[in-house]
């Protein structure tokens, strides 16, 4: 009789049994074109540091913003600034657009999602008009932040450099 056995010595042959590490894997995507920065270089001091979560931002060269994730819209905010997101492998997803842009009652903002919509990285959250927000002396700052940290195992999100919107940026592993 011959076993499987993977790296620690367990048995194989039924592993199909227990949940595989791909399937708590969540690929994160980026919700627009232009410069990728650690959460802890942006310009407001709950968000760099980390008090909402860990995560991301993109600083925009177009205002069209997509779902950083596969998932369900839970959260729409009265502002338009805001959407919350949750995975089906449970991590959850703030979408901040903006800081401080809570002050603008969602002028600049052009938001079509709804709560209980599907998602994906070619879905359209957000319509932002940059113009405004800098007119408006606000930072145009896109934060992706993963704020249930304590179900995450591990993540690696790319900090640096250009992107272009709807490309891999990382990805995250939840707790089994």
């Amino acid at each position: 009789m011959r076993f499987n056995l993977n790296k620690e010595g367990e048995d194989k042959m039924f592993g199909f049994f227990k949940k595989n590490k791909k399937d708590k894997e969540v690929v994160v995507y980026a919700l627009a074109s232009g410069d990728i920065v650690p959460i802890t270089q942006v310009n407001d001091p709950v968000f760099a540091g980390k008090m909402m979560g860990d995560g991301f931002a993109i600083l925009p060269t177009s205002g069209v913003i997509t779902s950083p994730v596969k998932g369900e819209i839970v959260n729409v905010f009265p502002t338009l600034h805001a959407v919350g997101i949750k995975t089906p492998e449970g991590l959850e997803v703030l979408v901040h657009m903006g800081i401080d842009t809570v002050e603008l009652k969602g002028a600049p903002f052009q938001t079509t999602v709804t709560v209980g919509q599907k998602v994906d990285e070619n879905t359209v959250l957000s319509t932002v008009d940059l113009e405004a927000l800098n007119e408006a002396g606000k930072d145009t700052a896109m934060m992706v932040l993963f704020t249930n940290m304590d179900k995450l195992d591990t993540f690696s999100i790319a900090t640096e450099g250009s992107v272009d919107g709807k490309s891999e940026v990382g990805k995250v592993t939840m707790k089994p």
